[in-house]
């Protein structure tokens, strides 16, 4: 990049300036192959030069339809260096879903795996897609032939230089590097536009409270679609130099022994991923020492897994965010224990209220909307100007999420706003009821709506997921919750699924059972 553009906030600088301090150290661990920091930047110039080639210029939109990998993590820092705007795609949507996104991003360029062929072909009949590049991502090689309509990424990064990319625009601070939807559990996805500015500031705060340097070793295990993998996970590792982790897919026990080969010192992943290690694999048998912080959000954290881990030594850190915040509370490691349940605390880098809906800051012990101003609020909704000032006013991003600060200035998430419901003149709080029905032994998952009722305006209605190879009447259910929540708190209904409907992220869509 030009001389210039170094008084800008880029995230792509943050490789430039990593391949000079110490171009030998280890970047990026793909599928157990290593590469530095010089290769890193090597990889990210060719990428550069791979996207100019093709016509690409600030503002753009990149769509990439692509599996967690190195070649991921390449393409997003060469996106944000060129000034373009990465929009990455859920490839566990219906093909109905993928559509609109790109339809409502206004995108002709996707760079898509070979593993989602079909679904790319059956997109570019459907939208005038002028540029389809297939990329073979981790380690593995090309899969299959390249369709007459689309062009090889591999082939196209081979006929690319890796020295630096002259570009004749400024690119970094508030210009948008990510258009990242939202899971929709509401409604329609919408693009969240997030900035350089709010990227680095994101970044910042995780550093606080993972404590990082250029020694610690992360493991990607979130998907890099969404920003729980790509702010909170990848991105803060990278900014300090450090090692990260990637393969396409995980198992539990791959995880413990990934852990113990390379003495990884972070770990942020879903509760649900957390309770399949602790269900399916002796802990005793790997040696974790290595690990300084254990992190989970972005879904409902049981009190009952935190306890679980807490019997074996390992203390269990929540956190909470959403995508046009990123991670807004976060639960130091040496509270994890005392301020078990709790998110933790507002980060560094922001201004944090609960008010009621008047505005105004309740008092703590109360219950009332989180609001968040600062750095690391989005730009918007991208072409959604209503929406974004639905949300955002006079600087001030109200997240929709209630909760609670206790004395010590600890925060407890209640619930969504538009989850709760009134019965009876008493409002009621659904999560609270889910989570005392997953302290049940033989309840596997569950969620709890308001559904209309002709006496009480509302009333629960709960679905529940029994665990395999256990049973349960509802009468058991009722018992179990008589001696732990107020009457008026019971659900009138109670329906048996076999699975709850989720986002990727692990958070239940109720748009769906409403």
């Amino acid at each position: 990049m030009k001389e210039e553009k170094t008084n800008l906030i880029n995230v792509c600088e943050w490789i430039t300036k990593w391949a000079k301090i110490q171009p030998d150290k280890i970047a990026i661990i793909s599928e157990g192959i290593p590469y530095t920091y010089s290769q890193f930047k090597s990889n990210v110039n060719r990428i550069s030069h791979l996207f100019l080639n093709q016509g690409v210029k600030k503002g753009d939109r990149i769509a990439l339809l692509l599996r967690n990998s190195r070649q991921f993590i390449e393409i997003f820092f060469a996106i944000s260096g060129i000034g373009a705007i990465m929009v990455p795609l859920n490839w566990r949507l219906a093909l109905p879903e993928l559509e609109l996104i790109l339809k409502d991003c206004g995108t002709d360029f996707i760079m898509f795996d070979y593993d989602f062929l079909e679904n790319a072909e059956r997109l570019r009949k459907r939208l005038p897609m002028k540029v389809n590049i297939a990329c073979s991502t981790g380690e593995e090689g090309k899969r299959g032939a390249t369709p007459d309509w689309a062009m090889d990424y591999d082939e196209l990064l081979n006929t690319c230089p890796d020295s630096p990319p002259i570009i004749t625009w400024n690119a970094g601070d508030d210009d948008p590097h990510i258009l990242m939807y939202t899971s929709g559990t509401t409604g329609l996805p919408k693009g969240a536009v997030l900035s350089h500015r709010k990227t680095f500031f994101n970044v910042l705060n995780a550093n606080i409270y993972y404590d990082l340097s250029r020694k610690d070793v992360g493991i990607v295990m979130r998907p890099l679609f969404h920003s729980g993998g790509l702010i909170v996970d990848m991105s803060p590792v990278i900014y300090r130099g450090g090692t990260v982790i990637i393969k396409k897919r995980f198992t539990p026990e791959e995880i413990l022994k990934t852990i113990e080969k390379y003495r990884v010192t972070i770990l942020e992943m879903p509760a649900t991923v957390y309770s399949f290690i602790i269900n399916e694999c002796r802990l005793d048998d790997y040696d974790l020492s290595s690990l300084k912080c254990c992190f989970t959000g972005g879904e409902r954290v049981p009190v009952s897994l935190l306890q679980e881990y807490a019997k074996k030594g390992i203390a269990l850190s929540q956190v909470y965010g959403l995508t046009e915040v990123s991670t807004l509370f976060w639960l130091p490691m040496e509270k994890a224990m005392e301020k078990m349940g709790s998110v933790g605390q507002p980060v560094m880098h922001s201004e944090v209220v609960i008010v009621d809906d008047e505005g105004r800051p309740v008092k703590k012990g109360e219950v009332g909307e989180v609001a968040v101003k600062g750095p690391i609020v989005m730009n918007g909704y991208w072409n959604k100007e209503d929406l974004t000032d639905e949300v955002i006013r006079d600087g001030w991003f109200y997240t929709g999420d209630l909760a609670m600060m206790d004395e010590d200035g600890y925060v407890y998430i209640v619930d969504r706003k538009k989850d709760m419901y009134i019965s009876g003149g008493e409002n009621v709080y659904p999560a609270e009821i889910e989570k005392v029905l997953l302290e049940h032994p033989h309840i596997k998952d569950a969620a709890v709506i308001g559904v209309p009722d002709k006496k009480w305006n509302e009333v629960g209605k709960a679905y529940i997921v029994v665990k395999e190879g256990k049973e349960l009447k509802e009468e058991e259910i009722y018992a179990f919750l008589n001696e732990r929540l107020a009457r008026y708190k019971l659900p009138k209904y109670i329906q048996f699924i076999d699975k709850l409907p989720k986002t990727a992220s692990g958070k239940i869509k109720k748009s769906e059972l409403k």
